[in-house]
């Protein structure tokens, strides 16, 4: 423990190590690629997935979508309770909890219980845990490190996803019946999980100013004075758009098996890079420049790269002889919605938002920002249902629409703060 941490007791990042300090970067971002694979498993593996629970796509859709409807109202919660708990309860408790849900669901039940089980992981994840997804970076650097520390965070994420993501491929294309396959992944998943909340529990420190122990439970005085920050409403409806075209990217998955008939081992090496190997380039590179830029403007220019993309696979057309261009411009694709995803918090923290009240403006973009999973999968999965391959250049029509009005939102946020920034100079 003395290579961990210089003190015991409140610490600020200052008192830790820097081999403390990146221990809890890692540890937390290595979770936040984790604990969320099992709810989001159909990111690469969306027909071995089908198969193994023998529901339809708008199925598989709608367990996201209810995972996102308790996740959507627990994220204002979840970021209350990271300004009124310890970071260490936080972390393990959301840890386990979902650990032993994961493994109830590798016993692959029927649809009606996956809802119980997603409704359940939404509570031990976001309630619970996702309080600790951003605050645990920011009590780890400065303010203006933060940009920079979450885009390397989000490469964490990258690579974290990327192992995982590799055993998990394998597992799969060493075990010919898919049923058994996919249950031994969300058992190793689970097993996981349970290991990083052991982690959490040991090495997690109390921070100082961490919590404000005078203060109520459920303050709606922290909200409302997190809200109207100028320029946080229009970072919210930023990231909301951010987060429609960074989970519309997990339809590239069905669009090069189902549309253009790619090998299925192919489009799953192909997700996995999509989903998380891109990461270790677009994390901190993204991150990088929206250190020296600001994170808003490089938002915007990871849309502009989307929009292009997003026109070239309509053009594109749905033939097998075109599997190996789209599967390039899939990586590309996934280069801009991850770069955006991953400073996609980034703007709150140029805000000037308190310390005091930074977990409960995560909790409100989160709220606002991931709002997308409570019906863009089931929509587009419906789309695919009733179109079949017809359906995709629908769905990247509209994720085109979510650039668009992502760019708008992050100009409109851009204003506030110089607008705000000029009233305080005053």
């Amino acid at each position: 423990m003395s290579i961990l941490a210089k003190s015991k007791g409140e610490v600020t990042y200052k008192d830790l190590t820097g081999f403390h300090k990146w221990f809890l970067i890692i540890l937390i971002s290595m979770g936040s690629s984790i604990i969320y694979t099992p709810m989001y498993l159909k990111g690469v593996f969306y027909d071995p997935l089908m198969t193994a629970l023998g529901c339809t796509n708008a199925d598989l859709g709608a367990m996201v979508s209810f995972y996102g409807i308790v996740a959507l109202i627990c994220y204002l919660p979840s970021g209350i309770l990271a300004d009124k708990f310890r970071m260490r309860t936080l972390a393990w408790v959301g840890f386990i909890g979902t650990a032993v849900l994961t493994l109830l669901y590798a016993m692959l039940p029927s649809v009606q219980m996956c809802y119980v089980l997603f409704g359940g992981m939404g509570l031990t994840s976001i309630l619970i845990w996702w309080g600790t997804r951003f605050k645990v970076i920011r009590l780890c650097c400065e303010e203006d490190e933060y940009p920079a520390r979450i885009g390397v965070s989000y490469s964490i994420y990258g690579v974290a996803g990327l192992v995982i993501g590799m055993i998990n491929v394998a597992i799969v294309a060493a075990i010919p019946d898919t049923t058994f396959a996919m249950q031994s992944v969300i058992i190793f998943l689970g097993v996981l999980i349970a290991i990083l909340g052991v982690l959490s529990f040991i090495f997690i420190p109390d921070f100082k100013g961490e919590i404000n122990k005078d203060s109520k439970l459920f303050s709606l005085s922290d909200a409302a004075e997190a809200i109207k920050t100028p320029g946080v409403l229009w970072a919210c409806l930023g990231y909301f758009c951010v987060y429609c075209v960074y989970q519309g990217a997990t339809y590239t998955t069905p669009y090069l098996s189902q549309a253009l008939g790619t090998d299925a081992n192919v489009v799953n090496v192909v997700g996995l890079i999509r989903t998380y190997g891109i990461g270790l380039l677009a994390g901190p590179v993204i991150g990088a420049i929206a250190a020296k830029a600001k994170s808003s403007k490089t938002i915007m220019g990871c849309f502009v790269l989307a929009i292009v993309v997003l026109g070239a696979f309509i053009v594109l057309p749905q033939d097998p002889g075109m599997s190996i261009m789209a599967s390039c411009l899939v990586v590309v694709f996934g280069f801009a919605t991850y770069g955006a995803f991953s400073i996609g918090s980034s703007p709150l923290s140029e805000l000037g938002i308190p310390m005091r009240i930074f977990g409960t403006a995560a909790g409100i973009l989160s709220v606002i920002g991931f709002l997308p999973d409570v019906f863009i999968h089931t929509w587009y999965g419906s789309l695919i249902d009733a179109s079949g391959v017809a359906a995709f250049n629908q769905i990247f029509g509209f994720e085109i629409m979510f650039a668009v009005l992502g760019i708008l939102f992050l100009v409109l946020c851009i204003r506030a703060t110089k607008k705000h920034a000029a009233s305080q100079a005053k």
